[in-house]
């Protein structure tokens, strides 16, 4: 059910602890932590505690919780002071989404080509 933890999610996982993460930011509806895989020297992802598999479902079931999210990517770029940062939202794995988990890319520390990939 959307909203659930599901046990096989890698996320929900991190979201219950039993996953190690450098978290950089949490609050009572989302957490912030470091890529493992950076491209780029800052690479944080934001997600919800919440289970949604992609963001659109998760702006469709809870348009407060999207702005949650939203939100803490400024925090997150004001922390690591970045001056220019990108927001991704990858959904779907022809885009690149590999945690089925909705959750927002925080990059920046480097110029950023247009377009990408």
């Amino acid at each position: 059910m959307a909203g659930e933890p599901q046990d096989d999610c890698l996320f929900c996982r991190i979201v219950a602890g039993h996953v190690p993460a450098t978290i950089v930011r949490e609050t009572e509806t989302t957490i912030a932590f470091r890529d493992i895989n950076p491209q780029a020297p800052t690479h944080v992802l934001v997600i919800p505690k919440a289970h949604y598999p992609t963001v659109a479902e998760l702006a469709t079931a809870d348009p407060a919780l999207t702005a949650d999210i939203l939100r803490e990517t400024e925090a997150v770029a004001d922390e690591d002071k970045l001056e220019s940062y990108r927001i991704v939202f990858n959904t779907g794995p022809g885009a690149g989404q590999t945690v089925f988990h909705a959750h927002a890319h925080v990059l920046g520390g480097r110029g950023m080509q247009w377009p990408p990939g």
